[in-house]
């Protein structure tokens, strides 16, 4: 993955194989697969909101658990509070198609999706 690369982590009932470039399968919750996936890649700090969920169908002002846990990791990731972004179903069906790669977790939660934006690694 590059600078601005996109990443979709999404839940068990996510039409991944579907979806996705390049898919990886694995059997950890989404939330926890964020919190790895951070702890090795840093956010795109050059944008305003680094990454996007899917709103609620029909309750689009709703912020299910899954979307609060993810808020979290990223606060705590980036050591600072970050945006996210919240798109209509279908708006993050087409964002996923053109992510970098799509990883499928085990997450049964509904809500389980989430875009983030790569940032630049910067030399120690």
């Amino acid at each position: 993955m590059g600078h601005g690369d996109e990443l979709a982590i999404v839940d068990a009932n996510f039409p991944a194989t579907t979806m996705g470039k390049r898919v990886v399968y694995v059997s950890a919750s989404a939330t926890s697969t964020l919190d790895a996936v951070l702890s090795l890649l840093p956010l795109d700090d050059f944008v305003e909101a680094p990454a996007t969920v899917m709103q609620v169908v029909g309750d689009p002002d709703a912020i299910p658990e899954t979307v609060q846990e993810f808020q979290a990791s990223l606060n705590r990731a980036e050591e600072r509070a970050i945006e996210m972004d919240r798109v209509d179903r279908f708006s993050f069906y087409d964002r996923s198609r053109n992510a970098f790669a799509v990883v499928a977790t085990g997450e049964t939660r509904l809500y389980g999706c989430i875009l983030i934006r790569k940032g630049v690694i910067h030399p120690r």
